[in-house]
């Protein structure tokens, strides 16, 4: 026979267990973590412009082909292929002495049409002497008019030597091709010895030579960013100004060379839709080389003030960026949220287009201890250390604005 426990055995354990479950969550309330700690600043005011950025290539500014004008043997060749090269320096030379021969014919022409201009003249002025002599008629009219005739003739003689002889001249400078631009020349196309063409429809081709400093660079952009660039030029009052851009390589980082905008087709192209532009760069170290890529940047607004906020800052919802802004005070609070339009980068930081006031306290670091929801303490944001040595903050030069 089972007899049943007392009522008070039963009701016993119950109650030890709820003392301690009690203190089971006394202690876990005891031990609650306290709330994470986030640093925040307001936004830095900057005045900066806004660019657009394009890819386009360097164009040399002078491109020249070097054709035979005469033809002849090669004789000599003076430049090493891919050199650098001044104007006016010598580059080919044609053998010469075929040249020379016609060009001294040419003056022994000319001499001999001038000994007969002299004895026209002399022979012209007895004539009218004795034509001025009305007492005797020793020289009719036809037979003057003869010798007027002869005096002309040998005058064009003359004129028709002088100009072969600086056909002949001509001819045998042409032997020696000289650099017409400064840049670099490119390989040569023909070797000594060969017989060059020159002087008709078939010249032959030497060498090509492409100006280095200073250099162009060539980018199309589309009609609503030419119709911007104009808008803002005319309010600026810079319409036809060479407006400063600045241009980067493929391996370099920002735009370290400037230059400036000098030139816009007069028309849009109705295949793409888009306008050529042109920038010119001195390129004394030559660095740039025609046909290569780059970037270009370029002012598409004129300087005004600008939030900027560090990018660590900067969180990420789906396709959307937010930063976490705190309420002024020290106590523990819910950070709140703002949806942000973000513009470049200067400096590490982020240009804030819209979505924040100048006086907002945004959270810029402890992004990732923020839970949604959960309450933060936050702190402000301590300068950093000044470096030893380093001169006073008030004795610095004054940072350029972007």
């Amino acid at each position: 026979m089972i007899t049943a426990l007392p009522r008070l055995y039963v009701l016993v354990p119950i109650a030890f267990a709820l003392v301690l479950a009690g203190c089971s969550e006394q202690k876990q309330a005891q031990q609650a973590p306290p709330a994470p700690q986030v640093t925040f600043a307001k936004p830095e005011t900057r005045t900066v412009t806004d660019y657009d950025e394009y890819v386009g290539r360097f164009a040399a500014v002078d491109f020249v082909n070097i054709y035979a004008r005469v033809s002849g043997y090669l004789e000599k060749i003076n430049f090493t292929d891919g050199a650098l090269v001044k104007q006016g320096d010598l580059l080919f030379s044609i053998d010469k002495r075929p040249f020379q021969n016609a060009l001294d014919q040419a003056n022994a022409n000319l001499a001999r049409a001038q000994a007969d201009l002299d004895f026209a003249k002399s022979d012209l002025q007895r004539a009218q002497t004795l034509l001025d002599d009305k007492t005797s008629n020793a020289i009719s009219k036809q037979a003057f008019d003869q010798r007027l005739q002869s005096e002309r003739s040998a005058r064009g003689s003359v004129d028709a030597a002088q100009a072969a002889v600086h056909t002949a001249q001509l001819d045998l400078e042409f032997t020696d091709l000289r650099a017409p631009v400064a840049g670099r020349i490119g390989d040569r196309k023909v070797s000594v010895g060969n017989l060059v063409t020159g002087g008709g429809g078939t010249n032959t081709l030497m060498a090509t030579v492409v100006s280095i400093d200073p250099i162009y660079f060539e980018f199309t952009y589309d009609e609503a960013s030419f119709l911007r660039y104009q808008r803002m030029a005319k309010a600026m009052g810079d319409a036809g100004k060479a407006i400063p851009i600045h241009i980067g390589l493929i391996d370099e980082k920002g735009f370290p060379h400037a230059g400036k905008l000098d030139f816009v087709d007069n028309q849009i192209s109705a295949d793409t839709g888009t306008i050529r532009g042109r920038a010119v760069v001195a390129n004394p170290d030559a660095i740039f080389t025609p046909g290569m890529f780059g970037r270009i940047q370029v002012p598409s607004s004129s300087p005004h003030p600008a939030l900027l906020v560090p990018d660590v800052a900067i969180g990420t919802e789906q396709t959307r960026k937010f930063v976490y802004v705190l309420a002024p005070g020290d106590e523990a609070q819910v950070p709140q949220m703002k949806y942000v339009t973000l513009g470049r980068q200067i400096d590490g930081k982020r240009i804030i287009v819209s979505g924040i006031e100048a006086n907002d306290l945004v959270v810029v670091n402890g992004l990732m201890r923020i839970r949604p929801g959960s309450k933060v303490v936050g702190k402000p944001e301590q300068a950093p250390a000044p470096v030893a040595g380093a001169a006073p903050a008030a004795a610095a030069a004054p940072k350029p604005a972007n």
